[in-house]
């Protein structure tokens, strides 16, 4: 693999072991970014990392819960102890959702679920990485949102829409407030993508549903696409959406 244009950069993601942080990880590996994947499956980031690595690329592991404040903090001082106080890029892809998502069935348990890992988990991290990203005078956060942070879609209920709006807001908020050091954030409204989470709905999309939909690789390109930009440029907000897409001709 060629140095890449984001050789010798640290990249810490999360939600890694599938998906779009998955995607994401190996994007910015084949870039040249070492690759911190993380999770709560350490056998499957551990493949991940070993299919990152069979590529040619750097990928490390440090599998975590997100919605755990004490082990993001732990976490992020491995990786900052490893490569010298140096975090260039977060990127924030752990998510969720749950089956009873509607006023009708949503409890308090599924709601403290669902912003647990959507909001809590990329406020966790982010808190860790600002200290060395501004030490350093720049850095990149990329927050995975949806189109239900952008839009209000009705399948996706209540605690997911919240999360995911809270998601874009809270990411402006750093380009207003870090941006004076050199830190820029991107907010990545995707619609449907064929991942697992859609196995969380009350009706999981079919085979062929799920082929007209993003695939996490295209998400991989975007994801790094937004990396490879200058640091003189944030890209504030991406929405991408299937060209076949549900939410316009109500195919749900």
């Amino acid at each position: 693999m060629s140095a890449g244009s984001l050789a010798g950069q640290i990249a810490w993601i999360t939600g890694a072991a599938s998906g779009i942080g998955l995607a994401g990880a190996q994007a910015l590996a084949q870039a040249g970014a070492v690759a911190v994947l993380s999770g709560r499956r350490a056998a499957a980031l551990e493949a991940a990392a070993a299919g990152i690595r069979a590529a040619g690329g750097q990928a490390e592991v440090e599998a975590l819960d997100v919605t755990d404040a004490q082990a993001v903090a732990a976490a992020a001082a491995r990786i900052l102890a490893r490569h010298e106080g140096r975090l260039d890029i977060l990127l924030n892809s752990a998510g969720t959702n749950v089956p009873e998502r509607f006023w009708r069935n949503l409890g308090v348990d599924g709601w403290r679920q669902v912003l647990g890992t959507n909001l809590d988990g990329l406020f966790h991290t982010t808190l860790a990485a600002l200290p060395a990203m501004r030490a350093r005078g720049g850095g990149l956060v990329i927050n995975v949102s949806s189109w239900a942070g952008f839009h209000e879609p009705k399948l996706t209920g209540a605690a997911y829409n919240a999360s995911k709006h809270a998601v874009r807001a809270m990411t402006e908020t750093i380009n207003m407030e870090e941006g004076v050091h050199g830190i820029r954030a991107c907010c990545l409204c995707p619609a449907e993508v064929s991942t697992p989470i859609l196995d969380t709905r009350p009706r999981p999309p079919t085979a062929e549903e799920r082929a007209r939909m993003l695939q996490p690789d295209d998400l991989g390109r975007t994801i790094r696409f937004i990396a490879e930009l200058p640091p003189q440029a944030c890209m504030n907000l991406i929405v991408i959406s299937p060209t076949w897409n549900r939410m316009y001709i109500n195919d749900l």
